[in-house]
């Protein structure tokens, strides 16, 4: 009888279509056996009935990524990998930003050099694409998405990340052309600009005027406008980090007319609103993140959205800042007005014990659909399944038993990022990862980390089913007019 290298016994297997009772058989990192009472093995681990989750997969993170004006981002690819494992994450994608005046290649191989010998969980990487050249456009892009990076984001907003609609939709026909897909940061820059100078004008530049800087109409301008675009192209879009009704809204009528608009959301508009920006003092600027919380009315929208499918994936959004330090929040000081606070909240780490307690155990989510937001529709849309993403044979063995009823209050000291304070500090869940296994290995168990520096591996990605140009005839135009 064969012996396998692990079985994971007494396990109750969650996928993105079912949940049954099962033990798992693994070999040289991979599942080869789904069965009950299966063989030996050199190592046994008793699930001992709880569930048995698919690794999560974060595909909107970003670590040691360069800054400007002397800011620095807390996690490395390190501390931001150990922290991803300890929540139940096996796999990121980060992104390897490209600097005015530099190619996106330059990136890549720069954003290489920072991985190197770092990660314990495997990682890909996503491509920025601030400066969109023609050599850019003809050469570069191409190249890398036959390579295995076959995302891209672009920005609508940011004065050094911004794209122009001509641009937007020069990057659109790329990726249709190449089978990529365009994530989309979707806000109204100049908009935002504005009310910005209004707010300035008036004296009123605390943290909290950074939300209303960003209203929900400047989202919904982007995304619509955004969809514009992709609907004359065309092609797929993802909307990231989708935070406001009116958004999902826009969404969901462009889905209704049988457009292939994806979203994406993040913890921080389920569980914090905008009101947590007038916390005392400077203490709002921990919550300063783009788009900014919202309401109460929003986060009902957004877990609308979230059950019903209006999302397709549930992300960090990991942009991890220290508070008390002169290159993280503070960096302008700590009365800094808002357009100095530097955008972004750390949360790699509790992204998944978020959704499942205040989804699955609050009964707003069942727990198939908390594996497709956070595992199984990633690794789809980015190029990562089957290797990545369930639990089936000939699947990497990225596997997370789950103390699916341990009570954990969110403490900043039992995280592992490198960041000094967590935007969650205080907030009681339900559920936490147990046993957390990357390729057939544990890298954390009961909270302690069992991998090494650099165990992870880079993993290409293919090009996405979800891109795949529709059939057309040969006389029709190759865009739509």
């Amino acid at each position: 009888m064969t012996e396998f290298d692990t079985v994971i016994r007494n396990a109750v297997v969650g996928t993105a279509a079912d949940l049954f009772s099962a033990d798992i058989g693994i070999t040289g990192g991979v599942v080869t056996a789904l069965g009950r009472n299966l063989g030996p093995a050199r190592r046994d681990i008793d699930a001992a009935g709880r569930w048995v989750l698919p690794g999560g997969i974060d595909t909107h993170c970003h670590l040691d990524q360069p800054m400007r004006t002397g800011v620095t981002l807390a996690d490395d690819f390190l501390s931001g990998t150990i922290s991803a494992a300890h929540g139940g994450t096996t796999t990121i994608v980060p992104f390897a930003a490209q600097v005015h005046g530099s190619g996106v290649r330059a990136a890549v191989d720069d954003y290489h050099r920072r991985a190197a010998g770092k990660p314990v969980i495997d990682y890909a990487f996503h491509l920025i694409v601030s400066d969109p050249t023609e050599a850019v456009l003809r050469d570069e892009l191409p190249g890398l998405i036959r390579e295995g990076y076959t995302s891209f984001k672009i920005y609508m907003t940011y004065e050094m990340l911004k794209l122009n609609d001509r641009q937007i939709i020069a990057v659109l026909a790329v990726a249709r052309r190449e089978g990529a897909l365009v994530m989309v940061h979707a806000e109204n820059s100049d908009c935002i600009a504005w009310l910005t100078e209004q707010f300035e004008a008036a004296g009123q530049t605390a943290p909290y005027y950074h939300a209303l800087s960003r209203p929900l109409a400047v989202e919904r301008e982007g995304t619509h406008r955004a969809i514009t675009m992709a609907e004359i192209v065309d092609v797929p879009i993802l909307l990231v980090h989708v935070s406001g009704a009116e958004a999902v809204e826009q969404i969901r009528w462009a889905q209704g007319r049988g457009l292939r608009i994806y979203a994406e959301t993040c913890p921080q508009y389920l569980v914090l609103t905008a009101d947590d920006l007038k916390a005392p003092g400077f203490e709002g600027a921990k919550f300063v993140c783009s788009p900014p919380p919202r309401d109460a009315q929003s986060q009902q929208a957004v877990w609308n959205g979230l059950a019903s499918g209006v999302f397709h994936t549930f992300s960090s959004d990991h942009s991890p800042f220290r508070f008390d330090d002169p290159a993280g929040k503070k960096r302008f000081g700590a009365d800094a007005p808002f357009t100095k606070i530097p955008n972004g909240v750390p949360g790699i780490e509790t992204r998944l014990p978020i959704l499942l307690s205040e989804g699955v155990h609050q009964g707003r989510i069942d727990l198939a659909t908390f594996v497709r937001l956070t595992a199984t529709n990633p690794a789809k849309m980015y190029g990562l399944y089957p290797r990545k993403g369930t639990i089936a044979v000939g699947s990497d063995a990225d596997v997370v038993i789950w103390d699916q009823d341990r009570d954990v209050t969110i403490t900043n000291d039992m995280l592992h990022h490198n960041c000094d304070y967590t935007p969650y500090e205080g907030m009681r869940l339900r559920g936490w990862p147990a046993v957390v296994l990357s390729r057939g290995e544990v890298v954390v168990e009961e909270d302690k980390l069992l991998a090494e520096p650099g165990q992870g591996q880079f993993v290409r990605c293919d090009r996405p089913a979800v891109v795949r140009p529709r059939a057309r005839t040969t006389a029709e135009p190759p865009v739509k007019r």
